[in-house]
């Protein structure tokens, strides 16, 4: 089995860094950028509950494109691009791929199964859900948070799914993925607050005011998916209908109750924060923009969100929690 991971980013290398340290035959396709560290010295991967282990260079396949990676009838596509690049990957896996070659979707966002099928539709093309943040600097990737990979069932990820736990990647195969990406999205909502409050994750967590924000688009987002029929899955400790309760409790209470939550690498900080500090195009669209999509589908609006896109989308701007409430009026 042959594992190509389409985006070596910080999703990209942990998974592939993971299968690769299990003795996987894997491929990195990505920019030169990401690739020359790690061709140097080797992909360093660790996570918060011990695991740490270099992958020499010579153990990994580097390419900087798909078809130079070779997808042969063993590969596994892992598509783990930003949400922004999924249509150019889409192209490539069109090019590159024999038909019915399985491509599973890493990616945040609900709809990116659909845009690579309609570009790719001779491909297998699944979804998968990645419930932890990683962190990559140069040629060390880190978990910094807990979870389970989740992946569409199918008979693909059925043979897959073992090859991955084996490795240290607990997967689980769901019966409704696309709950459960909506479940995911819901998080993820967090991923502006953050980018904006230019802090860790856990000392932003631990702000009032940014969960109030959170909670706030959360109460949004979960009033339009009701609208539409959707009932998103449970990712966390917490119910999503309960979660942005908790997240508005004071301080001394919200620490004792969400404590799985905190359970954070004090250095972590969301991909869009990156993505904002590097000056590249955020996921923002993918997330907030996916609820105000639903929402016009529904008739309805979702102000909060639309004004997060407008924030993400302009100017890089640093707020605190305070004045994000008032920005958004909540």
């Amino acid at each position: 089995m042959h594992f190509i991971v389409l985006g070596a980013g910080a999703i990209g290398c942990y998974v592939g860094g993971r299968l690769a340290a299990h003795g996987q035959a894997v491929t990195l396709v990505g920019r030169a950028y990401a690739l020359q560290p790690i061709a140097a010295q080797g992909l360093r991967v660790s996570d918060l509950d011990g695991f740490d282990r270099t992958v020499p260079a010579k153990a990994l396949r580097l390419a900087a494109t798909l078809a130079e990676a070779a997808p042969g009838a063993d590969s596994i596509v892992l598509l783990c691009v930003k949400s922004g690049a999924t249509e150019s990957a889409a192209r490539e896996l069109a090019a590159a791929c024999a038909p019915g070659t399985p491509a599973v979707s890493l990616q945040n966002g609900v709809d990116n199964v659909a845009r690579v099928q309609a570009l790719a539709p001779g491909l297998q093309v699944l979804a998968g859900m990645v419930p932890y943040n990683v962190v990559l600097r140069g040629a060390h990737v880190h978990r910094a948070t807990a979870g389970h990979l989740q992946l569409q069932r199918d008979a693909a990820t059925e043979r897959i799914a073992p090859v991955l736990a084996a490795a240290g990647l607990a997967t689980v195969l769901p019966p409704d993925i696309r709950a459960v990406q909506w479940g995911k999205l819901l998080l993820n909502l967090n991923n502006p607050v953050n980018a904006l409050s230019d802090l860790p994750l856990r000392q932003e967590l631990l702000d009032r005011d940014c969960r109030r924000v959170f909670a706030a688009l959360q109460t949004e987002a979960l009033g339009v998916m009701a609208r539409a029929g959707i009932q998103p899955a449970q990712v966390t400790a917490v119910s999503p209908t309960l979660l942005p309760h908790v997240l508005r409790l004071p301080n001394w209470l919200f620490t004792r109750l969400a404590k799985r939550m905190l359970q954070i690498d004090a250095t972590a900080r969301s991909s869009m924060w990156d993505d904002l500090e590097a000056g590249r195009v955020t996921e923002i669209d993918a997330l907030c923009g996916a609820v105000v999509r639903l929402a016009a589908q529904q008739g309805m609006a979702a102000p909060l969100s639309a004004r997060m896109c407008e924030l993400l989308g302009g100017p890089r701007q640093r707020l605190t929690g305070a004045e994000m409430r008032q920005v958004l009026g909540v």
